[in-house]
């Protein structure tokens, strides 16, 4: 593993500590945020349920499964930005790999 400059280091982790806070905060609000606000919610309807209901039976599973996505998809982002990418070489047939 190679060495990487302290700032570096501390810009990428203060980078990364951002995108899991925004990440968390989203997760409370489908969560949490819905039950806290059932009733409010109720008077909207989504597929033929209450809002309050959908986002408890299926929307909260969908949001969740996206924000890993998002997740990954703005982590590989960092990781570029910061020059963390682990390069892989080719390895042509009959030769062995040397990084």
């Amino acid at each position: 593993m190679r060495k990487i400059d302290k700032k570096v280091a501390d810009a990428y982790f203060h980078a990364r500590v951002r995108l899991i806070g925004v990440l968390l905060v989203i997760w409370f609000i489908v969560s949490f945020g819905m039950v806290m606000l059932a009733e409010t919610l109720a008077q909207y309807t989504f597929n033929g349920f209450p809002l309050h209901y959908f986002m408890g039976a299926q929307g909260s599973i969908i949001v969740f499964i996206l924000l890993l996505f998002v997740n990954a998809y703005i982590s590989d982002r960092i990781d570029e930005k910061y020059d963390l990418v682990e390069r892989k070489g080719k390895v042509t047939k009959g030769k062995s790999f040397q990084s």
